[in-house]
């Protein structure tokens, strides 16, 4: 992690405290709010990189070190069943593994599948329970807060990733054709 994308991480996680206390004093759950529409947002964006990257250049990948684009899919996919199910305090679905190099078609609709997961188990979200603990990687235990920002910061860390490589194959990302909201 960049001192960049700590920098942003902890100032996200500052904006949440600011905004959970200010749920404490109004009706509403205004951070879960912005996350599912954030995690909206991001379905919509990596959906269309991932459509939008033709079948054959599912394997390309700009330097040898880096993943392929069919890799970040792929991880992508596993990424929202994690974040997802623990963010929404649900088990996640129980899926056949999709093979790394599974067919273009396949990856997508794995994706979409995760995203749909998404938007159920973060429909009961809200702010009260922000600073509960869930599991994270390595073992360890991090708020739900915390997990949030680590979610969002995902979804944009891969988008930038996945709009790099749309561009070095001469396509534009889809935040580049349309204006976002």
């Amino acid at each position: 992690m960049t001192p960049a994308s700590r920098l942003a991480g902890l100032a996200a996680l500052g904006l949440i405290a600011i905004a959970s206390n200010a749920a404490a004093q109004e009706a509403g759950s205004p951070v879960a709010d912005a996350f599912r529409k954030n995690a909206q947002r991001a379905e919509r964006n990596l959906v269309a990189a991932a459509e939008a990257m033709p079948a054959g250049k599912y394997g390309f990948k700009p330097t040898p070190a880096q993943m392929t684009f069919g890799d970040v899919i792929h991880h992508l996919s596993q990424g929202n069943d994690f974040f997802c199910s623990k963010i929404g305090g649900v088990d996640a679905p129980k899926r056949t593994d999709l093979a790394k190099k599974a067919a273009k078609d396949e990856m997508v609709s794995r994706l979409k599948e995760t995203f749909q997961f998404c938007d159920t188990a973060l429909g009961k979200l809200d702010d009260s329970k922000l600073g509960g603990k869930v599991p994270f990687f390595g073992g360890r235990e991090i708020t739900r807060a915390a997990a949030i920002v680590a979610a969002a910061e995902d979804w944009g860390d891969h988008y930038s990733q996945l709009a790099i490589y749309l561009r070095l194959n001469g396509l534009l990302p889809p935040t580049a054709k349309e204006k976002e909201e």
